[in-house]
């Protein structure tokens, strides 16, 4: 098959359309035959060398794909050739086939195309604002990067399970298609600061991909009882955090990632997403917002594309 490979860390120019060997399933795995495959950060960050797979995973960068299974392992009795599915990857997606545990595959929800702009997001906003910070019905979520694939996802969940969503982006048309997708507040953090913005309408939940430099202005905004998701580093990795003020709030902070987790704790949370999210997907209450297709031999290209940072929602790799 082909795939991209990285010839060494640097910039978009080291992805490289290779021809490397097939996947074979080991026990418990499924080979899918990928239709398309979508870019993410971990994508830019594994490509200079900052962010490697996890033991054991291929060495193929791509955390999401949509496809058809063509192999089915020993094992594995819940699967069979022909599925039309999507999976979540720990690596391997920008491939012409990839090797994925059993449990970490979902059936499509809508199109194969569409279907690869939708495990990573959905699985990350489930696992993160669901799970483990438990949004309510009724309760304020503040999105960081709304217009993102992360964030367009947040807040058509957000609104779907009945909360009140606050987004932050960087431009105006940004924020139009955040208001567009159900958000009820929108906040240039280009020419205003949300803490100050956010005095006198505090979010119980926050979702954050920054990290470091909003970690203080975060637990500053929260609501009583409040609880910080932080799900990214773009603002670099150490911050300073008042502890004070969290006790006097009876907040709570946490951090994670998806990637590392084992395919059992990843099966948990596609499970979930399959049952609760993909009939809204399905039923056309929520939407995958895809920026653009680029075809997975320029994947340099698409690369370039989400540095640049004026994307709104997935950037596909199709095959």
């Amino acid at each position: 098959m082909r795939a991209i490979v990285i010839s060494s860390p640097g910039g978009p120019d080291v992805l490289e359309w290779r021809e490397v060997p097939d996947p074979v399933p080991a026990r418990g795995e499924v080979v899918i035959e990928i239709t398309a495959s979508a870019v993410n950060r971990a994508d830019l960050l594994q490509r200079q060398g900052l962010y490697p797979p996890p033991p054991g995973a291929s060495e193929i960068p791509g955390m999401e794909c949509s496809g058809v299974i063509t192999e089915v392992g020993e094992g594995v009795d819940t699967l069979t050739v022909g599925d039309e599915v999507t999976a979540l990857l720990a690596g391997g997606g920008y491939a012409e086939k990839v090797a994925v545990p059993w449990q970490q595959v979902m059936p499509a929800p809508t199109s194969l195309a569409e279907s690869a702009a939708l495990p990573e997001v959905a699985c990350t906003v489930w696992a993160n604002v669901f799970m483990a910070a438990r949004l309510r019905k009724g309760e304020t979520l503040l999105v960081h990067g709304g217009a993102s694939g992360i964030g367009t996802m947040a807040i058509q969940l957000g609104k779907a399970f009945g909360s009140r969503v606050i987004v932050t982006a960087g431009s105006e048309a940004k924020l139009e298609r955040c208001l567009a997708l159900g958000a009820d507040r929108g906040i240039n953090y280009r020419e205003e600061d949300f803490s100050q913005a956010l005095k006198d309408d505090r979010p119980d939940v926050i979702l954050d991909i920054m990290g470091a430099k909003y970690l203080q202005p975060n637990v500053a905004v929260l609501a009583h009882g409040g609880r910080l998701a932080i799900i990214g580093m773009q603002g670099g990795t150490k911050g300073e955090l008042d502890i004070a003020a969290l006790l006097r709030k009876r907040g709570t902070v946490m951090a994670s990632a998806l990637r590392s987790r084992t395919p059992d704790e990843k099966g948990a949370i596609c499970r979930g997403v399959a049952d609760s999210v993909w009939p809204l997907v399905s039923a056309g209450a929520i939407s995958p917002v895809v920026h653009a297709e680029i075809p997975m031999e320029h994947a340099a290209e698409a690369h370039r594309m989400l540095e640049a940072g004026d994307h709104i929602g997935k950037i596909l790799l199709v095959g």
